[in-house]
This record gives structure tokens, sequence and C-alpha cells, in this order.
């Protein structure tokens, strides 16, 4: 790709926040056809520079210059950018699950006739464009209906709907589960040697290591390194070492687990789905958690992991049927968030920006929102202890962020994690049950998190992790479960654990005799 013409130069780009410098002196050349990698640590100022690049933050609000197709560009909004042929895929998809495909794909950019809508034109070209990225769906299927692996597709029909030169994208296969990440990557392989460049922004090392040609290193906002991947020899660990500025040997915190006797159950857990109620979305699930382990859940994208964590932790999801919860000998009954709580358990919800954080926040509300009764007096939050109890979280758990006073929203998103566990960290639980807690999180944040849940375990807490990463549930969990169709059917020691074991495990119905 080095004898490629540069498609696209940005030159020191400078991007300033109140108190907050961004970007400082940014500078990337992507080259026609290429797929070029962006990584760094969160908060290093992937997304912000991306932001610049497509209108989001408009000619004005930074400095420096960007060249594209050999001329320099001041795009003042996206739409600018877009009609430049630069488009960006964000990680929380732009799509409205009430519309169909069709609608979605020329949503703002319909093709009219006579000034009303062709929606025979519409829906040819949809499916035009649903063919060129591998989609096989009817263009008025709504959204709502197919997965996010699909939705992903959608996306990027949308993109060739304006025309795109320049795809960028940012965490594609955050969410996707491994076939549909393979189908993503090999649709972008595709589409360097229709000569399209793209752009891609993961925390997933090994995907850049397979698909990008090139790579550019950004650390606290500074661009460390661009690096041919192919010919400079490019590896996982190379990319992390330029991105944390050190040897990372390795990708787990040493640890020596004390684990002590079996205190939460479940029984025989089975429950309906919330809307097709012949549906079970957990079939008679038992299972056990001892003080001091980190017990691991591993399946497939709807094989019911997160189902049975939200059932179970006050019967968030579904419909109960049947089944017991056992908490140190005795049978308890939880039929609500408060009451889940209330028995010592704590549950973070894979989707920290919906579900885990009201992104309207600031860091002490969060911290203390799940457990106000800590910090109230005679009926009034107590401000001092609030900010207190918030501060202490902040420098235990270093959360990078001036004051607990700030915005959930301007920290990134391995910060943002760990205020979701601060929050519920906050209730002091017994059993923590955490759903994907390094989704879209680097590899540094990924190691304090994993520290985190290490201590956790070390103060005689029941920690139970599900996980779509089986290095991460093998080299963190000290037992897994996995998880087939709602069905339990296995239950593996961390020594006997390897991913053919675990996937096999993960794809049959036959229950396994544990390890």
């Amino acid at each position: 790709m080095s004898d490629a013409p540069v498609l696209l130069e940005m030159r020191s780009i400078t991007k300033e926040f109140p108190g907050v410098k961004a970007l400082s002196d940014v500078n990337l050349v992507v080259r026609a056809g290429e797929i070029h990698a962006i990584a760094g640590e969160n908060g290093a100022g992937k997304s912000t520079l991306m932001k610049v690049l497509s209108g989001v933050y408009p000619y004005g609000s930074y400095s420096g210059q960007i060249l594209y197709q050999g001329s320099e560009s001041r795009f003042s909004d996206i739409r600018a950018s877009e009609n430049a042929g630069i488009v960006i895929i964000h990680q929380e998809l732009a799509l409205v699950p009430g519309l169909s495909i069709t609608e979605n794909i020329f949503l703002g950019n319909e093709p009219r006739r006579g000034g009303v809508i062709d929606w025979k034109t519409a829906n040819r070209r949809a499916a035009e464009l649903m063919a060129m990225v591998g989609l096989e769906e009817d263009p008025d299927t709504l959204i709502g209906d197919i997965g996010v692996g699909k939705q992903q597709l959608v996306e990027i029909a949308k993109a060739f709907a304006k025309n795109v030169k320049l795809l960028i994208l940012d965490e594609p296969t955050a969410a996707l589960n491994e076939d549909d990440s393979q189908h993503l990557l090999g649709l972008m392989r595709e589409f360097r040697q229709r000569g399209i460049t793209s752009i891609i922004i993961s925390h997933k090392l090994n995907e850049i290591a397979e698909t990008a040609d090139s790579i550019t290193i950004l650390r606290d906002g500074q661009t460390i390194e661009t690096l041919d991947i192919k010919a400079d020899g490019v590896d996982e660990d190379r990319i992390v070492r330029g991105m944390v500025g050190r040897e990372l040997h390795s990708r787990f915190p040493d640890h020596t687990p004390n684990i002590g006797e079996v205190f939460f159950e479940v029984r025989d857990w089975t429950v309906r789905h919330p809307i097709a109620a012949e549906r079970l979305v957990s079939k008679n699930a038992s299972f056990t958690v001892r003080r001091g382990e980190i017990v691991g859940f591993a399946g497939l994208m709807g094989a019911g992991r997160t189902e049975l964590a939200m059932s179970i932790f006050g019967r968030s999801y579904g419909t109960y049927v049947s089944g017991q919860i056992i908490k140190d000998g005795q049978e308890i009954v939880i039929k609500s968030v408060s009451d889940a709580i209330a028995h010592g358990l704590a549950y973070v919800s894979e989707d920290r920006k919906s579900i885990g954080l009201n992104l309207l926040d600031d860091i002490k509300t969060s911290v203390v929102s799940a457990k106000l009764s800590k910090v109230i007096s005679h009926g009034v939050i107590d401000q001092v202890r609030e900010h207190r109890a918030a501060e202490d979280y902040r420098k235990s758990l270093r959360v990078k962020a001036p004051s607990v006073d700030d915005p959930v929203t301007t920290l990134s998103g391995g910060n943002q994690q760990k205020v979701v566990l601060a929050k519920w960290m906050f209730t002091d639980p017994d059993l923590l049950i955490l759903d994907e807690p390094t989704r879209g999180i680097d590899v540094g944040a990924k190691y304090e998190i994993y520290g985190i849940i290490q201590r956790l375990a070390d103060q005689g807490k029941g920690v139970v992790v599900i996980s779509s990463e089986l290095p991460e549930l093998i080299g963190l969990c000290d037992r897994i479960y996995t998880v087939f169709e709602g069905t339990i059917t296995g239950d593996i020691a961390r020594a006997d654990a390897d991913p053919e074991l675990l996937l096999k495990q993960m794809t049959s119905v036959k229950k396994a005799q544990r390890s």
C-alpha cells in the first residue's frame, strides 16, 4: 500500500474542550484503497479525530488541516463530509427500529419523482445495496426484527447509498459474535479489492493484525507512530507496546485465588421469553458460586446468558416459571431489583450507556444512585458524604476525571465502565454479576478492570463474568459454565478449559460432566 496515492492527510490537528486537550498536533496519512487501523487506549483521541474528519466537530472548532483527494477540506457538518464521500459508522448504530431496511437506508436521502418519494425505486436500490454487503433480507423488514450483525450491514449499505469513498467504522465488531465479525471483516477486504478505502477503530487487536494494511497509534491525544503491518512485522504485542508505552507481559494480572464454600446457588431456573411465551430462554438452569470465586459464563450470542442473569436479578427479564435461589443455605425470593440489592446481588449490564448509566448525571450522582440510603440523612442527600464516597471510588478505581462533578458523558468508555462498577460496588454486594464488563474497552483498561474483579473476589465476594471473549474467560475465571439455547451444558474447571472444549459445549445440548 506504500505506493498507493494519498487519499487523506490530517495535519497537526488539535482539538480542545474546556480544561482538556483531546488532540494535540495529531497527524494521519491514509492511502487510497487501504484498510487503515487507528488504535489507542480509551481516551487516546481516536473517536475525537474521526469526528473532526467527519464534520461532527466542524471547521473552526479545531486547528490544523484536512487534505482530502489533494485539496483542503473544511467540513461544516456531517452532510458536507458525506457529500465528499466520507461516511462514518459509529459504534452506537444510528438506525430507527420501527422503520424498514429501505426506509433506514434512504432516511433523509429518499429518491423522489415529482417531489414525492419513489418507494419502488427505493426498494429496488435497497435490494441492490443489500446484495453488495451480503444481506439477504426483504427490504421491507423492520430493523427491530433483525440482529445486530445484520443491522451493521444495513449501516454499510446506507453508506454505499451515499457514494462512499472513505468508510470509517468505529468498533464495528464490538457487539458482534464471531461469525458476524468474520463476515464483516471479510466484507472490508472485498471493499479493498473494489478500491474503497476504510478506516477502522477497534480494540480487538487480533482483528487489526489480520485485516489492516497499516495502523496509526494514538496515546494521550498524540500520534505515536504509523506502521505498515506486513512490512514492519506488526503483531498484537507490538500494538500493545505502542498503545500503553511499555511492554505488557501478560493480559491478566497475576492472581492466586482463595476460594471458600458455596454461598450462592441457583436450582432448576426456568424462564419464558417476555413476548414469545412458548419459548424458554432458561431451561432448568442450575449453578453455584463459591466465596472468592470468579465464575464465567460462555455461550454464543442468543444462548441465554444475559437472560439468565437478568431474570435472577429481580426478574428483570422474561416471565419466571420455576426455580430456587439459595444464599448462605437459605432460600431467598427475589421479585424486584430492590429485592436483589437487599439480598446482596448486583448486576452490571452489558449496555452501560443505555442501562448502566444515566448519561445526564455526573460521576458522583451515578456512583451513589443504586443505594441512596447510604448517603441520605433525615430524608435529604448529604452532599458531603455523596462527594466523599464518589471521590474514594474515583481514586481507588483510577477513574480518569478531574472531578466527580464531571458528567459521565465526558469520560472514555473504560472510565464509564469503572463508574458503573463503582455504582454497584457501593451497594456492598456479596455477588456481583458482570455482563460483558470489558466490551469496547482497550487492553490497558481491561487489565485494570481484571484487577478490580480479582480484588473483589479476594474480599470474599462471588463474581460472575459473562463474556463473548473465550480468552478473557479462560484467563480470568476459576470455573466456566457453558450455555446453549438456554441450557447449561458444561461446568469446566480453569485447568481444563481451552477454546476447543468451550466451543464444543457451547454448541451442544448434551450436558457435560463437570471437569
